[in-house]
């Protein structure tokens, strides 16, 4: 884990927002996973689509966005056809909060 490019993905505030929405996906994005056939959960995974809508950027931004997150290790991504879901990675969300407390 490099914990340089983490904090680079968390230093903009609409990533923050995003790792901090995603924690409670059904909460802020009460209409995830529309795209999906009922037979098939992408647990606690939203949609590039929905997390744009909220935070009323472009698709490429939110795809930038989302790509470095996941780079840095904060986000898992799922595809399921042409969509693709993100999901907080919590095993890393976890050793980064280690470390701030260990470290810092």
């Amino acid at each position: 884990m490099k914990h340089i490019d983490i904090f680079k993905a968390l230093s903009n505030e609409t990533r923050l927002n995003i790792l901090k929405w995603l924690k409670e996906p059904e909460k802020n994005f009460p209409k995830q996973q529309a795209h999906l056939p009922k037979e098939v959960s992408i647990e606690g995974g939203v949609c590039v689509g929905d997390i744009q809508d909220k935070v009323n950027l472009s698709q490429s931004t939110v795809s930038h966005y989302l790509s470095l997150m996941q780079k840095a290790g904060l986000l898992e991504a799922v595809r399921y056809g042409q969509w693709t879901y993100y999901r907080r990675n919590e095993d890393t969300i976890k050793k980064v909060a280690e470390f701030m407390e260990k470290e810092m």
